[in-house]
């Protein structure tokens, strides 16, 4: 659905802004994805999202601000920081694990592709490199402060350091791409799965079961 529909109390003019402002992203994302990041221009991007060049760069500016939008628009999307920001609110630490489940399977079946055009980026942008290894140490902090938010609840002999490394390794988009991509499992096996292992490597038996 369009920002066009999803926001109809904004003015029309910044509705329409909103509106190209999608088209253009999405625009790109196909375009890096089908031609790579250091061969897409913006001459292309204008002509994929049917707009005029001019447009892109009043919008833009730049390719890499068109590339930052399609991940911002993409963490927005799997909603894994809202996840990770609330996880102190829900008590069972089970459920805080399910939950945390589902929104790196949102965000790996949303966007696991978006970290591979990341990665051509960076290859061909130093500033590019720089925003990924950003959004890296971020995400990093994330995760670390997630586990942080259960380390009364861990399991015996368990470290927070430790439990850390294994959420960091455990959610990354290359398991779920070997998985889900490679090996024939659906997102909802690879949720089911994570949720699971998570729950048996962190939590004490006693409290490691499912909610239900």
């Amino acid at each position: 659905m369009s920002e066009v529909n999803e926001n109809p109390s904004l003015p029309l003019r910044q509705r329409q802004a909103l509106e190209t402002r999608r088209l253009i992203a999405e625009a790109a994302r196909s375009l890096f994805l089908e031609k790579g990041y250091g061969t897409s221009t913006i001459e292309a991007i204008a002509a994929r999202a049917g707009v005029a060049v001019s447009t892109v760069y009043a919008v833009f500016r730049t390719k890499r601000a068109v590339l930052k939008e399609i991940r911002m628009a993409w963490h927005e999307g799997s909603k894994i920081r809202d996840v990770i920001s609330s996880s102190t609110s829900e008590p069972d630490p089970a459920s805080r694990l399910h939950s945390f489940a589902h929104a790196t399977r949102r965000q790996w079946e949303t966007g696991s592709h978006i970290i591979a055009i990341y990665r051509g980026a960076a290859a061909a942008d130093s500033e590019a490199a720089a925003e990924l290894a950003e959004a890296l140490k971020g995400r990093r902090a994330g995760l670390n402060a997630f586990t942080a938010s259960l380390e009364r609840f861990l399991r015996p002999g368990l470290s927070p350091l430790r439990a850390a490394a294994l959420v960091r390794a455990l959610c990354l988009p290359e398991v779920y791409e070997e998985l889900v991509g490679e090996s024939g499992w659906t997102a909802d096996d690879y949720e089911k799965w994570l949720a699971a292992i998570l729950t048996r490597e962190l939590l004490p038996s006693r409290i490691g079961r499912p909610p239900r």
